[in-house]
């Protein structure tokens, strides 16, 4: 009996915990909510974890980006003109008219030299001064690609123009050849690397569509500095001496550089981040980068050679004396063109078609027009449609990189191209020299090593383009 009433009072209590209380008076009741209603105005899901992980996830959605490039890499973000990307044009073009318009000059160092300040040094030495300068002007693109990714164009234009006037000044003071090869090829040359690979780094973020003729345009600078500095050398070597001629020079540099200075600029902030030596050869597991670079590498071997020789080569054929200082003008006046056009052209039909056309131009005529002819006509003509097909190389090397590359990585990627293709441009020239010694002068051997690295590189191109799209006729 006990054990029942025990029962009772449990299940009454059990009831009490049960129900809701609720209040006698009337007026209280209707204002409080019932459990119904109150569910309906704030609903609780049947499980409050799922509703935090729902909501975890809602807020993650709205952090993170949209799906797509990041904010000024879009192709539609280039502006592809405008006053400030002309002006980087224009200040690109006073860059190369300094730097590779210099560069283009090499034959004129090279005859200079040997019947100069430097005639107990046969042709091959002295090429090794011409040679080294191309070297580390190309070379050091590694070096300042990377500088200009992390801090910008604007320390490589100031620092390079100082270095670079520096280097030319003490040119002008050099009698050993020691002392031609410090300055010249070692100090001007990394002056003259830091503002060519700013310049050419800072256009690439501002031309999407029209990257290629933008390059075009900036890059015959080179040839009318080839143009333009071929007869001004010769002109004040025979009348001031050519110690003058360098200081001159150097001071006209230092007015185009400081235009270059103040116009050239990224469009992108500066990346400050750690030095990653992958990041160098990251690119080059890419097969399509690989064999462009290898491309680039064995063009290079051969192209310098008309630059360098076909001074020596037309004076040997027995050419007029008042003629042969006006063939590298003739060369670099073309190339003026040859730098625009097939940008121009590539920009529509393809930048990877353009190059392989250009290049077995450039090997069809070293082969076939440069090794027969010993006569002047022959000679000027090489000499035009190799500085047409050679322009136009100049012009787009860095749009295939870029072509391939995420503009962001745009300086590392480009300078690790160009210092793998230096080593071309270090030992072309003294392979020719050599050539040309061992063969007591005759240019046959030289020709025929221009023409073939050439058409090598020009397979090359081929391929990465195979790889990339096959035999198919599209544009690429």
């Amino acid at each position: 009996m006990a054990r029942s009433t025990k029962s009772s009072s449990s299940d009454t209590i059990n009831d009490r915990t049960i129900q809701p209380v609720t209040s006698t008076d009337p007026e209280k009741q209707s204002h409080q909510p019932t459990a119904k209603t109150e569910a309906n105005i704030h609903p609780e899901p049947t499980n409050a974890v799922e509703a935090d992980l729902e909501r975890g996830e809602d807020e993650k959605k709205q952090q993170q980006p949209p799906a797509g490039p990041p904010p000024g890499m879009a192709p539609a973000d280039f502006p592809d003109g405008g006053l400030e990307a002309w002006l980087v044009v224009f200040g690109g073009w006073c860059a190369l008219f300094c730097t590779f318009g210099l560069v283009n000059c090499v034959g004129v160092f090279q005859k200079y030299y040997v019947s100069g300040p430097l005639r107990d040094h046969d042709s091959s030495a002295v090429s090794w001064i011409m040679s080294v300068e191309v070297f580390f002007m190309v070379f050091c693109s590694a070096l300042f690609g990377r500088l200009f990714d992390t801090y910008g164009p604007k320390y490589l234009l100031w620092c390079g123009t100082l270095a670079y006037v520096f280097g030319l000044m003490m040119v002008s003071l050099s009698k050993e050849y020691y002392q031609f090869f410090l300055a010249q090829s070692i100090v001007a040359s990394i002056g003259s690397s830091a503002v060519f690979n700013a310049s050419m780094s800072s256009l690439v973020t501002w031309f999407f569509r029209r990257r290629a003729a933008a390059f075009g345009i900036m890059v015959s600078g080179s040839s009318l500095g080839g143009v333009v500095l071929p007869i001004m050398m010769d002109k004040m070597i025979n009348s001031v001496g050519f110690p003058w001629m360098m200081r001159t020079m150097a001071f006209m540099f230092l007015v185009l550089l400081g235009v270059a200075c103040f116009t050239v600029k990224s469009r992108l902030p500066p990346r400050p981040k750690p030095f990653v030596f992958m990041e160098y050869i990251s690119g080059l597991r890419e097969i399509p980068i690989l064999i462009t670079v290898i491309g680039f590498f064995l063009f290079m071997w051969g192209m310098f050679l008309p630059f360098n020789y076909v001074l020596l080569q037309a004076q040997a054929a027995g050419m007029s004396e008042t003629l042969i200082p006006y063939l590298l003008p003739i060369l670099n006046a073309v190339s003026i063109f040859g730098r625009i056009i097939p940008g121009i052209i590539a920009d529509k039909i393809g930048r990877y078609n353009v190059m392989i056309a250009i290049t077995f131009i450039s090997a069809l005529f070293c082969l076939c027009v440069w090794i027969p002819v010993n006569n002047t006509a022959g000679i000027v003509v090489f000499a035009v449609i190799f500085g047409f097909s050679s322009g136009g190389y100049i012009s787009l090397v860095p749009t295939l990189i870029a072509q391939l590359s995420d503009i962001r990585q745009i300086g590392t990627r480009v300078g690790t191209a160009f210092a793998i293709a230096s080593f071309g441009a270090l030992t072309g020239s003294p392979i020719g020299g050599a050539i040309v010694s061992a063969q007591d002068g005759d240019y046959l051997g030289l020709q025929l090593f221009c023409g073939c690295s050439m058409l090598a590189g020009c397979i090359a191109f081929i391929c990465a383009r195979y790889v990339q799209v096959g035999f198919r006729l599209v544009k690429v």
